[in-house]
Order: structure tokens, then sequence, then C-alpha cells
């Protein structure tokens, strides 16, 4: 039988018929086994490939679910971060005072209470040593620091005291000594108050032949037909609302004295004089919002709800001149809500046919403020940003441990203020040029730093509340770089239709026809050209 696998190429040519079929029966036996071994192999490789390909799209899948479980970690923990943020201020708020604790007001009793025990102490230990009051003062002398001068506007009730015999005491000698100098120390005391009464006499005149009388009027007193004169009615208000004294106290004050006023009667004065005082509250009210540059804020307060039996939040808001004013000035006003309708009537018209308060208001961003400077409803107003109130989101973090952002941020607003302190004695104009060379690019330094740190802060971070609020609300914290304008309507006539216009004035002169209505609309506030020109300076938001 034909070896077919010992056959060499010599041996192809004397092969027999019968030799060259059973040769390519087994080559192509062969060839069928190398065709099914290479198709299994296809099949494996393709097997591998499909393996491979579902273990890249296994781990593509979980690259995106690791992705966006970390995304998920970053912003809970962000969440988490914010919350025990607002937690540890709410809890500060809540149960600050009752903590054990003690706060800065109750460490102060106690070191005044400690304070008087070791004088006590001290005087009682100087006393058993037998030390003369000589002795006691050049000790304090040397322990003591430095006393202030007493104020020089007080009364000074001079004791002279001088030697009874002022002949020399040395033997053999007794001549008259020489005063040559003298030692002067003061006492500070007090007069408790006093009460004393004012006996008005009028007299009375009569003319017997003309059967007339005549006597002098009256003087006005706040409480006519009272008994207290102004001096006690005034002592009464400050004791109650300065001293925050309650007037069952005062009445038991008074009493000691032998003078008694029931509380219902000191309320009653204070209710008389509160409306005796209305005209002069009309006049500062006038004179705070003369100011062409106003700051607004309000703060909640306790307002007694006698049918509820409990306090209730009312809110006392505050109106301040400018800070560049040569005269300063706030006045408060009480309200029972912090609803925009509040300052809206306020700063409203006094009268109406009058003209309400027009300028730059500096406000927080508290959702209110924003109709009270509605362009469309009350012309004239420019409203402003407050940098404290930026500044306060960052204390607020570095406070409660929970930025590392946040000291750095009040170091660069510390730069902005220590700039703007410099500029205090200058002139509006003055003061705006130099704001363009020192503050500005401070400022700008400040809003690239912060755009920069908030792409690192993860979204619904208390940080990134901070930073948000700083750059949503720039063009109003940058108001100052920045001529402010002052908005008047002017009556102008174009052709027949005599219309008032809205102008917004520069400090650089130029003007530019904001908005323009009928003249009849507004016809009691066209200003008459002989009246003077309202004020036009205006000053930045920085300084509060």
């Amino acid at each position: 039988m034909l070896d077919v696998d010992a056959i060499v190429d010599a041996d192809l040519k004397g092969l027999s018929p019968e030799a060259i079929a059973a040769l390519a029966e087994r080559m192509l036996s062969h060839i069928r086994e190398q065709r099914q071994h290479l198709q299994q192999r296809d099949e494996r490789i393709a097997q591998q490939a499909s393996e491979i390909e579902q273990k890249a799209s296994a781990i593509e899948q979980q690259a995106g679910e690791l992705e966006r479980k970390d995304t998920e970690l970053r912003f809970k923990t962000a969440k988490l971060e914010k919350v025990n943020f607002e937690l540890a201020r709410l809890k500060a708020w809540k149960f600050g005072a009752k903590t054990e604790a003690m706060s800065a007001e109750q460490r102060r009793l106690f070191e005044e209470t400690m304070a008087e025990d070791e004088a006590s102490l001290q005087a009682l230990l100087e006393q058993l040593q037998g030390k003369s009051a000589q002795d006691r003062a050049a000790t304090d002398q040397r322990r003591r620091p430095k006393r202030q001068a007493l104020p020089g506007h007080l009364r000074r009730v001079e004791h002279r005291h001088e030697p009874e015999d002022t002949t020399c005491p040395t033997p053999d000698c007794g001549r008259q000594m020489v005063r040559v100098g003298e030692d002067v120390s003061e006492k500070l005391d007090i007069v408790p108050a006093e009460f004393f009464v004012h006996r008005h006499v009028h007299g009375k005149w009569a003319c017997k032949c003309c059967q007339l009388l005549v006597q002098e009027a009256v003087a006005a007193q706040i409480i006519d037909g009272g008994v207290p004169a102004s001096g006690l009615v005034a002592h009464t208000l400050i004791s109650r609302f300065v001293d925050h004294l309650p007037y069952y106290r005062q009445e038991a004050i008074n009493a000691r004295s032998g003078v008694h006023t029931p509380r219902s009667t000191l309320a009653q004065w204070s209710g008389r004089a509160g409306a005796a005082l209305e005209p002069l509250y009309d006049v500062h009210k006038r004179f705070v919002l003369a100011s062409a540059v106003l700051h607004a804020d309000e703060t909640p307060v306790a307002m007694l709800d006698p049918g509820a039996g409990k306090t209730k939040k009312a809110y006392v808001w505050a109106y301040a001149r400018g800070a560049f004013d040569p005269t300063p000035g706030v006045v408060y006003d009480f309200c029972l809500g912090r609803g925009a309708h509040y300052p809206i009537k306020f700063l409203g018209p006094p009268r109406e046919g009058e003209q309400g308060w027009r300028g730059t208001l500096v406000r927080d961003e508290y959702g209110a403020y924003e109709s009270v400077v509605d362009a469309n409803k009350h012309p004239g107003r420019i409203a402003s940003g407050c940098l404290a109130h930026a500044r306060r989101k960052f204390d607020e973090l570095i406070k409660h441990n929970a930025s590392v952002v946040a000291p750095q941020a009040l170091r660069r607003i510390a730069e902005i203020y220590r700039a703007e302190r410099e500029l205090v004695a200058m002139s509006a104009a003055d003061r705006l040029a130099a704001r363009k060379e020192v503050t500005k690019p401070l400022w700008k330094g400040l809003r690239a730093w912060l755009e920069a740190e908030r792409a690192k802060v993860p979204d619904g971070s208390a940080t990134a509340k901070a930073l948000d609020y700083s750059l949503k609300h720039w063009t109003a914290l940058t108001r100052n770089l920045r001529p402010l304008v002052d908005a008047r309507w002017i009556a102008v006539r174009s052709g027949d239709d005599r219309r008032e216009k809205l102008v917004t004035i520069t400090k650089a002169g130029t003007a530019k026809l904001a908005e323009s209505r009928p003249a009849w609309e507004r016809a009691q506030s066209i200003r008459r050209s002989s009246a003077p020109a309202p004020r036009t300076t205006f000053s930045g938001s920085t300084p509060l």
C-alpha cells in the first residue's frame, strides 16, 4: 500500500493512476480537515471577539455607573454639608442662649461679681495688715494702669484743703511758710434723680374802672392740664425705650422718693409724648429722604399679642442716609410685616400730587426690594447691592468651619474695604476717578477668583451658595464703580403736545431720554423753572 506520508517530490513521476487517486483523496481529506479546523478557529475567534465586546460593554457600563455614583456621592456630600451648615446655624439661633455654655453677657456678670469680691477681700486684708491710706495709695499707684481723666464737661465742685496754721512747726523757727504748689485729685460723684415741683403763679390784674381782668396766658405743655412737666415726660420715655425699664419698675423707683406714679399713668404719658413727637419725626424723615443715596434694611422684633397670650413677629425697617453724606441720619419705621408695600409706602409720595423719593437704594437681595426699585412703577430709583451682605455669607461659613474658600474671600473683600476707607474724604467726582484706578482692579480680581472657585465647587453646597450670591448680583454690588444717574421729570413741548419726559442725567452732564408721558397726568408735579435742581451727588455701596 502506498505510504502517502513518505512520498517525496521524485516519487510523483512514477505513480500509478491508483496511487494518484489515493493521493488526491488523501489531500482532499486533509483539505477538508484544514477547512474544518479553520472554521472552528474562526468560530472561536468570533466567540472571543463577542466575549471581548461584551466585557468592554460591561466595563463601559460599570464606568458609567461609577461616574454616576461618584457624581451622586459628590452631590449628596455637598447637600449633607449644606444641611449640616444650616442645622448648625439654626441650632445656634434657637438654642444658643439656652445651652450650658455661658454667653458673653453671662460671663460678664460673673466677672463683675468676681471683681467685687476680689476688691472686698483686698480691702479687708489691708485693714487686717494695718496698712495706712498712704501705703494703699502708693501700692495702687504702682499696680494699677494710668487712669483716664474724668470728662471735662462735668461740673466741678472744688474743696480747698489748707493747713490751719501756716507757720513753720520747727522749734526755734516759727516763720511764715510760703505756698509753693498743690496736689489735685478728682473723685466722681452723682446726684440721684430728684423730684421737684414747678409752681407757676399767674398774677391777676384788674382795672377797677373798666372792670377788665388781665392775666398771662398759660404756656403750652406736652400734656395740658396734667401733672408731669416736660423733663419728667422725657425721663420716663428714656427710661422705658432707651434703658428698657418697664413701667412697673419705674413705678417702684419713683415710689422710693415718695412719688406715686402708677404704671398706667406712665404709659399714658408715653403715649401722649409720642403723639407730640410726630411732627419732629416727620421733619427727621424728610431730612433722611432728602439724601440721594439711602441704605435700607429690616430686622424682626417680637410684638406682644395679648389676645393670643404670646408674641408674634413684627419688623422694624431702617433707612439711613448715604455713607458719604456730611450729616448722617437714620429713621425707623415699625411695620407688621416685611412685604414690599411697607417700603413702597414709606418712600412714596407723602401726599397725592407730590413726588416720592428718588435716588440710589443700597439694599440686600431680599425679593421685596425688586418692587421698590422697579423703574416702571417708580422711575428715578436705582438699585445698588450691599457688599456687607455678600461678605456675611462667607463669614458664616468660617464660623461653622464649612469651607476653605471663605477665608480668602474675606481677605479679598477686606482689601476693597481698606481701599475705600482712603477715599472717604474725597469729593464724589474724585472718589469715582480713584475707584477706577484703585478699587476696580480689586473688584476685577475678586470676580475672576469667584468664577474660578465656583468651577471647583459642587452644586448645592453652602460654599457654592455663597459664591453664587456674589456672582448673581455682581452688577448691583459694583454699582459704585459706574457714574450713577439722577432721574428727573422735566416738562418739554413737542409740537402742540406738552409732555413730561424722564431724563437720566449722569455726572458727566450727558442726558438720555428714557420715557415720556402726557404732562396732564402729572400736572401737580411739574417742576417750576425757578425751583432749585435736586441733588445729583451719589455715592457707592461699599462703605456701610
